[in-house]
């Protein structure tokens, strides 16, 4: 199994970002995915994730409305688009996998909004 986070950059207040997460090694379509960070010296949290099945989503209050999470099983990957970021969304972010095999994370990419 392999989960592998791209997308993070340094951008300015309000800008936005997509980050994606190619997966491997499972049978992607079955299994939950979801979008969590770590700020530095808090834990990590659950940005925004899909239901076992896909078929509904949720996200952390923090980012509602702001952050969109969707994911293409053809292509094995899941996204999450990130507007209107604020200074408070720095973080590493980090894509898991749920399944009947056990739960699996990627390595992490690095977002940092700053001016």
């Amino acid at each position: 199994v392999q989960l592998v986070e791209s997308g993070g950059d340094l951008v300015q207040p309000g800008g936005s970002l997509r980050l994606s997460c190619a997966a491997s090694g499972f049978t992607f379509s079955s299994y939950a995915m979801s979008w969590h960070r770590q700020a530095p010296g808090k834990e990590r949290e659950l940005v925004a994730g899909f239901s076992s099945a896909g078929s509904s989503t949720n996200y952390a209050n923090s980012v509602k409305g702001r952050f969109i999470i969707f994911r293409d099983n053809d292509k094995n990957t899941v996204y999450l688009q990130m507007n209107s970021l604020k200074p408070e969304d720095t973080g590493v972010y980090y894509c898991k996998a749920v399944g009947w095999t056990g739960n699996y994370w990627g390595q992490g990419t690095r977002v940092t909004v700053s001016s």
